[in-house]
């Protein structure tokens, strides 16, 4: 998995991009995943690697939602201790519900929304505090 930081009409996002054993590509920002489809004979660039530097390794904490949707249910507090992966929230958006999962391990700081609540695209929802290891030392 390669996580890249990117920035959209002046917003920045954590993307993970994995490649999968069938060859295709999946993109997971904001705890939401996404197949990825590439026209027929197009080939993926492999981009040149930057450092992230430390903590998270590269991964932000901040949990969002690229699209509007309603908060069906929420299942952490401030204080909670979470897992990368973990099931923190469920939105509905175009009458799906998504799972929204948490991007790091780590402490839950905030929590900006409350079960059924409408929320707008891009807003920070829920802050994790990534945890941080011995093992994981600024370049």
């Amino acid at each position: 998995m390669e996580t890249y930081e990117i920035e959209i009409d002046g917003e920045k996002f954590s993307v993970d991009i994995e490649e999968g054993e069938d060859g295709n590509l999946s993109a997971s920002v904001g705890g939401i995943t996404y197949n990825i489809t590439l026209p027929e004979g197009a080939e993926v660039a492999t981009p040149r690697r930057r450092s992230t530097g430390g903590k998270s390794r590269g991964k932000s904490g901040t949990v969002s939602t690229s699209i509007p949707g309603k908060i069906v249910t929420l299942e952490v507090a401030p204080g909670d201790l979470v897992n990368e992966g973990q099931v923190i929230l469920i939105l509905e958006a175009m009458k799906m519900q998504n799972e929204v999962t948490a991007p790091v391990t780590g402490t839950v700081s905030a929590v900006n929304c409350a079960e059924g609540d409408n929320v707008e695209a891009n807003m920070a929802l829920v802050v994790i505090d990534p945890e941080t290891t011995e093992d994981e030392v600024p370049e």
